[in-house]
């Protein structure tokens, strides 16, 4: 008896001294993806365990981590992006910088198939989408919640207040309304579910999306399917943070480190369809035919923390929606 006491008492002291495994909490938009491998190969390198938390999109989830700032959600946020970087910077949520992870071009992507089939000539620019021809053939995405939707909103206000080109932007947005464009609630809405040119086979033949988008559209041939229209994009830069008053902010850092090294960094293009932020990195064969990225980018310059709410607030008063 006194031999089976010891050895459990031996058994209980084993385990209070063995290490707990810490785990680091990210949280991420619905886009982020990160395979298994890349998981376990974190998880083994690092000695932390993993564990995901979706928050919407980005508009959705940085408004999530500004109420919950003082008891986050998680450790590490990946998804910021350069839109809604401003709100994340203003509230105080990300303890230190936010580090630079992938960017990518918001362009308008769109269907060759129903343009070849309906003898209808591509835009050659997003500012002919208010012309009747392109009636009722055009989904965004909500820029109250989408960071592609915010993106572009913003790239109208780089390009259309050009005095030698269509008036201010809030004219067009009415003009665009009025062609019949739809609204979604978020960029996977848009994409996968209103877009003809996509797996949802949707009704909408022009879609709001990114330059690298067609890399993933492609015929049994490898021909594309979808086309980006590349003239007067908005690049989008997401970024990774420690969030402030974090529960594990060494793990956060080191979930940071790793998706700025070679294996999360390589695995960017094709998991997400964004660019990495390392430009050592070598992109896949077809995103050289296919995800090229914009010609011209407009916006960069712009101070987007100070006209944000307006520029919503245009957006909600022609739409009819709340923010």
């Amino acid at each position: 008896m006194k031999r089976l006491i010891a050895i459990c008492l031996a058994v209980l002291a084993l385990s209070s001294c063995s290490p707990q495994i810490q785990t680091v909490t990210v949280v991420a938009h619905d886009s982020f993806a990160i395979s298994d491998e890349l998981i376990a190969e974190f998880e083994k390198d690092s000695g932390y365990k993993l564990s995901l938390v979706r928050a919407g999109d980005v508009g959705a989830m940085t408004s999530k981590l500004v109420l919950t700032k003082d008891s986050p959600i998680a450790d590490v946020v990946y998804g910021i992006d350069n839109t809604f970087s401003p709100v994340a910077t203003k509230s105080k949520i990300i303890d230190g910088d936010l580090k630079a992870i992938d960017y990518a071009d918001v362009c308008f992507n769109v269907d060759l198939n129903y343009f070849k089939e309906n003898n209808l000539a591509i835009p050659a620019h997003w500012k002919e989408l208010t012309e009747p021809k392109y009636k009722n053939l055009t989904v965004v995405s909500n820029p109250n919640t989408s960071s592609p939707g915010l993106a572009f909103l913003a790239a109208t206000y780089a390009y259309l207040n050009n005095p030698q080109d269509i008036p201010e932007p809030v004219w067009w947005w009415l003009a665009l309304r009025d062609n019949g464009v739809k609204v979604a609630a978020s960029w996977e809405d848009a994409y996968y579910t209103d877009f003809s040119g996509s797996s949802g086979k949707g009704k909408y033949p022009i879609v709001l999306s990114y330059s690298s988008s067609p890399a993933y559209e492609v015929d049994e041939q490898g021909k594309p399917k979808t086309q980006a229209l590349l003239k007067d994009c908005f690049r989008q830069t997401e970024y990774a943070g420690v969030l402030a008053n974090a529960k594990n902010p060494d793990a956060a850092n080191a979930f940071i480190a790793f998706m700025l090294g070679k294996s999360f960094q390589s695995a960017l293009p094709e998991s997400m369809y964004v660019y990495p932020i390392d430009k050592s990195v070598k992109l896949p064969e077809a995103w050289e035919k296919n995800a090229k990225p914009a010609n011209s980018i407009v916006g960069d310059k712009l101070d987007i923390s100070a006209n944000r709410e307006k520029w919503l607030a245009d957006f909600n008063w022609v739409f009819e929606v709340a923010p």
